[in-house]
């Protein structure tokens, strides 16, 4: 399982993942969710997975060879986010069915994935594109885009991220959002990754990779323990004079 956040805001974005794919709980690996890469210099374009392992490498590595070998449609020959987002589809369509034209019935290949970037003068943004192919983007009412693990990490995100929410803020909301997920759900691990891209600086170089044991991370999570239940503890209390018990009931 694994868990990853796209912020989509009025200043740029923000992309979280955890690293750890499992397959069983004697099958724990580390393997990085956020993929970069290497296209002209008047666009960046990253891309979250989640999912079958073997589905999203295989994508990644057509995406790449796409770009080296100059095909017809690339990541450097779209002209918006949203013709990356159908062309990564179609990848995964394809790299899907071949694993099951193989014949192998208990085999799942299908994988989540969320593109996000800047393409030239066009607006920043982020897409998720499911199994199928198709995708969907976020809005103003909901700046955020999950794939993977996602129930958990929720509500922080709900209460708290707004479309002119500072990305640095954001950051650290998505990082709670994360901090969540690994508290209900194991299968949700350490390293974090974090990048945070500001609209039309055409670089990613606000990048943080978190360890398990990283001393802000500690930090972050305590103190955003702490507050919850002093937060808890000011609530105020019920008493029958507050709710009145339906008709029949007791």
């Amino acid at each position: 399982m694994t868990y990853c956040i796209a912020v989509s805001l009025k200043d740029g974005l923000v992309l979280t993942s955890d690293s750890r794919t499992n397959a069983g709980i004697d099958n724990v690996s580390i393997y990085g969710k956020m993929h970069a890469f290497n296209t002209n210099p008047d666009r960046k374009i990253v891309m979250l997975s989640a999912g079958n392992l073997a589905t999203t490498q295989s994508v990644i590595d057509q995406i790449k060879r796409d770009i080296k070998e100059h095909a017809e449609i690339n990541l450097n020959t779209v002209h918006y986010l949203s013709e990356a987002a159908e062309y990564l589809g179609r990848i995964s369509v394809e790299k899907q069915r071949r694993h099951t034209d193989d014949g192998q019935s208990s085999f799942n290949p299908s994988a989540t994935f969320i593109l996000a970037g800047q393409i030239a003068q066009e607006p920043h943004g982020a897409y998720l594109v499911y199994p199928e192919g198709n995708c969907i983007t976020t809005s103003r009412q909901t700046p955020y885009l999950q794939i993977g693990e996602n129930k958990y990490g929720k509500p922080v995100l709900d209460r708290f991220l707004k479309i002119d929410t500072d990305l640095h803020e954001a950051g650290r909301c998505c990082l709670i959002s994360m901090d969540s997920t690994m508290r209900s759900n194991a299968s949700v691990g350490a390293p974090v990754e974090l990048l945070i891209y500001t609209k039309d600086a055409m670089k990613l170089d606000e990048y943080y990779c978190f360890q398990e044991d990283n001393e802000y991370l500690i930090q972050l999570r305590r103190m955003w323990h702490e507050k919850l239940k002093e937060a808890f503890a000011t609530l105020p209390q019920f008493s029958k004079d507050d709710a009145k018990p339906l008709p029949g009931c007791f």
